[in-house]
């Protein structure tokens, strides 16, 4: 089933006196369980298109259906409410909290924001959530700032998966991981998309992380798409010229049959 079918978006800055086209004409679409790995390189317009379909920033042109849904056309009250379905992890997570919250009122913010359970289960709903993160419940009462990047990492999977959203945007959320840490971040991010269903939009520059994650890669270039397909295709057989320098920029690319190893 389809969750996210977007449709000839565009979007422009103004910069330097001059017009910069962040978004031309981009088309995708996003199944319900299924992971589209989004890659190019710095200033492709990944990252832009992570803001758009998270209303963050405004589109300029196109459209986007959102579990059947004109999520364009969404404001005020009715986007709030919606918002639960959609949520995103960045790649800054201590600049995307209040850094003096503790982990625990940040997984309950949208508990509370969003009705998810009463006010009296909401303590047990937080404990539940730093369990299936694979951190203590006692973490509920520490500073975020007083927690590793990699476990801070996984709070913001927590307070995303709170919602119970469909879909998640991920945005560079593992490059500022080494190697052991993203690793598994990237297993949790397969099991929860295999108990839950969660769409990802995995947005990187580093195809070997969604080569272990992706069902299906996009690349862009100069805010276009320029290649999709199944990553396998993508990697093993690239035709596009930006395809092709993002595989010959990693030496060993971990093949879509380990996915499920990772």
């Amino acid at each position: 089933m389809t969750l996210l079918d977007v449709k000839n978006l565009d979007k422009r800055y103004a910069s330097g006196g001059r017009t910069v086209t962040a978004l031309d004409g981009v088309s995708l679409t996003l199944s319900a369980g299924e992971t589209l790995g989004l890659a190019g390189a710095s200033g492709s317009g990944k990252s832009t298109l992570a803001r758009v379909l998270t209303r963050l920033v405004p589109a300029d042109a196109g459209t986007v259906r959102f579990g059947g849904e004109d999520w364009l056309a969404l404001s005020g009250g009715e986007l709030r409410r919606r918002r639960s379905r959609m949520q995103m992890v960045f790649q800054d997570v201590l600049g995307a909290f209040n850094p003096r919250a503790t982990v625990g009122s940040v997984i309950e913010d949208p508990l509370r924001i969003h009705d998810i359970v009463p006010k009296a289960e909401r303590g047990r709903e937080v404990a539940a959530l730093l369990d299936r993160v694979g951190l203590p419940a006692a973490y509920a009462a520490r500073s975020i700032r007083d927690v590793s990047g990699g476990q801070r990492q996984r709070i913001a999977i927590a307070r995303a998966i709170a919602s119970r959203p469909a879909m998640i945007v991920l945005d560079e959320a593992v490059s500022a991981l080494d190697v052991s840490l993203r690793e598994k971040v990237l297993e949790l991010l397969v099991a929860l998309q295999e108990e839950r269903g969660i769409a990802y939009l995995f947005v990187s520059h580093d195809l070997a992380v969604l080569a272990a994650v992706s069902h299906r890669i996009a690349i862009m270039d100069a805010g276009r798409i320029v290649e999709s397909g199944p990553a396998v295709e993508v990697i093993g057989n690239p035709q596009s010229s930006a395809a092709r320098a993002l595989v010959g920029a990693v030496p060993r690319l971990i093949g879509q049959e380990d996915r499920n190893a990772v």
